[in-house]
């Protein structure tokens, strides 16, 4: 039997892991766990994701030199550890060169490091501005010989972009493209992510690999399901979304060159899956790597509460929230059985503290200088800051982190309470619309997702879902007595804010004028407002922060 036929087969293990920006030494120990489970599954490569060794996104701290010289020191220690005939490793690290500070990667085989590249093609929109703190390679990169295999190392934005990072590295002479990534999540990216990878292999005829990194990173959850697309365009495996692991892939080179011939195959989830496992990944990242013990928020028998108390509850455990529900005067005798009911369902410390004592407290003192003027919303906020001040103390006491609750619509057209209802650490449900709180309530009732701490079966009371949603500030007070529906709220702020649509094109999906024009007026003299919310998980292609950056002090308005 000839040598030619023989094919050859190259084992990728993909390490689809969770680093922390920073934690440049738990990293690599991270690393190091994850090859040496390679090893034990028989790997000869381990593809790391971008910027592995100093976590992704850096940002600022590349600017740093202790923390350029402390990863370059850690990628050398592990390239050393490649001397023990184990697999080979391809992992992110920005190093320092004469051409500047590049988003690289380094190869390291037999003890040293035999290749580095540099990403090309650096983003500068939504949530990426990477040309603030790198320089680009200053030359399109070749393949790297791995043993033999012609390995072309394209870094993220490279086979995003239109520079044809792909098509020189075929031209080149590469056999297999391996593509680390720092992709974060929004809903159906995945979708985007294999198009955009069918492309590259239609445009340079080769198999491509694309690894992505998982975890939170303040906004930002990186959701992993990393996959390959053979050369025939077909699916040859996906990885898990949401979950942390070590894949094993096995490619053999034939006639027509390389095929990834084994690897695993998870299913990808559904919209409300996905939107909550983001939701529940970014909040316990948050948590977790900032070092909280425990989270405290106000349950206040309403449905974004509830489901940011389930999120809190699914991500960190019963033990670790504190539920607190603040009555005044206008609390409904409902608001008081559901959030009793969701604490109990999901076995959650629940106290009752009332607001009566200092929201009066707060009228007596003010009744001087607000002689003359008739009772509105400064009183109204006056018991949302009465709240506020009671978590914040809390937190203060115990060390917990508030969790915010405020869902995009509110945020969207003002209707929060700077230093009341918006204190807070992180708010897990910040990017989500009020009808997609009621779609992920409902969803949550009758599932529990992977590696959820709470329990199955209602955890949101079915009242609370049900009932028309109040701040409960006055008697009788309803959200629609001051806003349009919500499903119509909705829709003209995802006009507005992810597809920047003009005013004409909203009436004429069949929107009132004056409403558009009056939701529109809203979203911009809130800006001020969102400047000052707490962070929170991006789950639309545009969320507040990050993407969509708007002027506070702003006259434009689309008058046509």
């Amino acid at each position: 039997m000839t040598k030619k036929s023989i094919p050859d087969v190259l084992r990728i293990a993909v390490a689809q892991l969770n680093p922390t920006v920073g934690d440049i030494a738990g990293n690599l120990a991270k690393a190091r766990e994850a090859r040496a489970d390679a090893a034990r599954q028989g790997a000869d490569l381990v593809l790391f994701t971008e910027l592995f060794l100093a976590g992704y996104p850096p940002e600022d701290l590349v600017l740093k030199p202790a923390f350029l010289a402390a990863c370059e020191r850690a990628a050398d220690d592990f390239a050393k550890d490649t001397s023990d005939n184990g697999p080979g490793v391809i992992i992110g690290v920005p190093l320092k060169r004469k051409s500047g500070v590049h988003n690289a990667i380094i190869i390291a085989d037999g003890g040293k490091i035999i290749g580095e590249r540099f990403k090309v093609d650096l983003p500068n929109y939504g949530e990426f501005d990477e040309k603030r703190v790198f320089q680009p390679g200053p030359d399109m990169p070749g393949p790297v010989n791995f043993r033999g295999v012609r390995i072309g190392i394209p870094i993220c934005e490279d086979i995003w972009g239109e520079l044809g990072v792909c098509e020189t590295l075929a031209e080149s002479g590469a056999e297999i493209l391996l593509v680390p990534n720092g992709s974060p999540y929004y809903r159906a990216k995945m979708d985007v992510r294999h198009q955009v990878a069918i492309k590259q292999v239609i445009e340079s005829g080769l198999p491509l690999l694309y690894a992505n990194q998982l975890g939170g990173q303040d906004e930002l959850v990186f959701d992993g399901a990393s996959f390959a697309i053979n050369a025939d365009h077909s699916l040859a495996f996906q990885m898990s979304q949401f979950e942390e692991t070590v894949a094993m892939t096995m490619w053999r080179r034939g006639d027509e060159g390389w095929a990834c011939v084994e690897g695993p195959m998870s299913k990808i989830p559904e919209r409300e899956e996905a939107d909550y496992r983001a939701c529940l990944l970014g909040l316990r990242d948050y948590v977790n790597k900032n070092g909280f013990k425990n989270v405290v928020l106000g349950l206040s028998g309403g449905i974004d509460s509830a489901i940011c108390a389930a999120l809190a509850v699914d991500a960190l455990g019963e033990e670790r929230l504190r539920a607190i529900m603040m009555p005044y005067r206008y609390t409904s005798s409902d608001s008081l059985k559901d959030a009793e009911d969701c604490a109990r369902a999901l076995g959650c410390r629940y106290d009752i503290v009332p607001i009566h004592e200092p929201v009066d407290g707060f009228s007596h003192a003010l009744t001087q200088l607000f002689e003359g003027t008739k009772e509105g919303i400064t009183e109204e906020n006056l018991q949302s800051r009465a709240r506020g001040t009671i978590l914040m103390a809390v937190s203060n006491k115990f060390g917990s982190m508030v969790v915010t609750t405020g869902n995009k619509s509110e945020m969207s057209v003002g209707y929060a309470t700077l230093y009341g209802d918006m204190n807070g650490g992180f708010n897990p449900i910040k990017d989500l619309y009020k009808m997609q709180v009621y779609a992920l309530s409902r969803w949550r009732n009758t599932h529990v997702p992977p590696g959820a701490l709470g329990p199955s079966g209602e955890v949101i009371p079915k009242n609370i879902i049900d009932k028309a949603p109040s701040a409960e500030l006055r008697p009788n007070q309803t959200d629609q007595d001051s806003l349009p529906p919500y499903p119509v709220l909705d829709d003209i702020l995802e006009c507005l804010v992810e597809n920047e649509m003009g005013v004409d094109d909203i009436v004429a999906r069949g929107h009132d004028r004056d409403t558009v024009h009056r939701i529109e007026h809203l979203l911009y003299i809130a800006e001020y407002k969102r400047r000052q919310a707490a962070p929170g998980v991006k789950i639309t292609k545009k969320n507040f922060g990050r993407d969509r950056r708007y002027p506070i002090t702003n006259r434009f308005r689309d008058r046509g």
